[in-house]
């Protein structure tokens, strides 16, 4: 009696088609169905490439060390600064140099104290301000940056005709400004007493004096410590007299004929191991103004930095 049904070859045959199909449908599935699960292959050796922010509505702050030398600057242009009195020669040599080299340009340049051209940044009636300190994390918070412009020293003067005629350890600095030597005989020199001038605390000046000669200590109150009402250079010179001693940026103070710049550990302000020196800074909103960004870029470049600290 025969068999009924077709015979095994053919369930064979049946399998192997149906088996093959699946393959091939397997090889050739679309990529997008495993595109939120599967990440894209990469050559050996070859990283993958960190994704990428999208773009934000508003211009992105610029890092000082982008500031470009710009090729040229539109007549017309001008830059407002205000801020510390230690800039004064930098500003000005800067203004001079910017104004030439970029013809119909102006600068316009005050020294009321880092305090007030922070107070005038924020406020946006300068374009810049020259500061001797860093910003605080709240002035950044308020959205301010800031670029080193140059490397300053802090120098300690007295009268060219002040008794004393010797150096001061950095200990002796920090008890005369504390009000704990009062009397030249203490530090070294003949007997006499001694007077101490003072920055008031909206200087950038006193800021970094308080913070790296006297280690954040405060200054002294006693009868022989007067503080100035302003921030100028000029009067504390005056004042010093035959028994006075003070501080200023030694760019302000280096061509003086009626002081004398005292030594500090043995080493004058020019020298290598002096011990106080500070960073200047210009401070500008973020993101920076064109304006803004012509003067940085011309105050950072080497021509900028050259013209700066030209002798007048």
């Amino acid at each position: 009696m025969a068999k009924s049904g077709p015979p095994p070859i053919v369930f064979i045959l049946l399998f192997l088609l149906l088996a093959g199909g699946g393959w091939f449908f397997f090889l050739n599935k679309p990529a997008s169905q495993d595109a939120n699960n599967t990440p894209p292959s990469t050559p050996a050796g070859d990283a993958v490439a960190p994704p990428v922010a999208p773009a934000g509505g508003g211009a992105s702050p610029v890092p000082a060390s982008t500031f470009a030398l710009p090729a040229s600057v539109p007549a017309g242009t001008a830059v407002r600064i205000d801020g510390s009195t230690s800039m004064v020669t930098i500003n000005q040599n800067l203004k001079n140099a910017f104004q030439g080299k970029f013809s119909g340009t102006t600068v316009d340049t005050k020294a009321n104290g880092s305090a007030k051209g922070i107070q005038d940044l924020v406020a946006g009636t300068v374009d810049i301000a020259a500061i001797s300190r860093p910003l605080t994390a709240q002035e950044q918070g308020q959205g301010l940056a800031a670029v080193p412009v140059a490397l300053d020293t802090i120098a300690l003067v007295v009268g060219i005709n002040n008794p004393f005629k010797g150096g001061l350890t950095s200990a002796q600095v920090q008890d005369i400004f504390k009000g704990n030597a009062q009397d030249w005989s203490k530090v070294g020199g003949p007997a006499g007493p001694i007077k101490v001038i003072n920055r008031p605390e909206v200087s950038g000046t006193h800021q970094t004096f308080k913070e790296q000669v006297l280690s954040g200590a405060n200054f002294g109150t006693g009868p022989n410590i007067t503080k100035l009402d302003r921030d100028a250079t000029t009067p504390l010179l005056q004042a010093l007299g035959n028994n006075g001693i003070g501080y200023a940026t030694f760019a302000q103070v280096v061509n003086q004929k009626t002081v004398r710049v005292v030594p500090i550990n043995g080493a004058t302000p020019d020298a290598g191991n002096y011990p106080y020196k500070r960073q200047l800074y210009y401070a500008y909103k973020n993101p920076p103004s064109q304006t803004v960004k012509d003067f940085l870029g011309y105050a950072t470049s080497p021509e900028g930095q050259k013209a700066m600290l030209a002798e007048k």
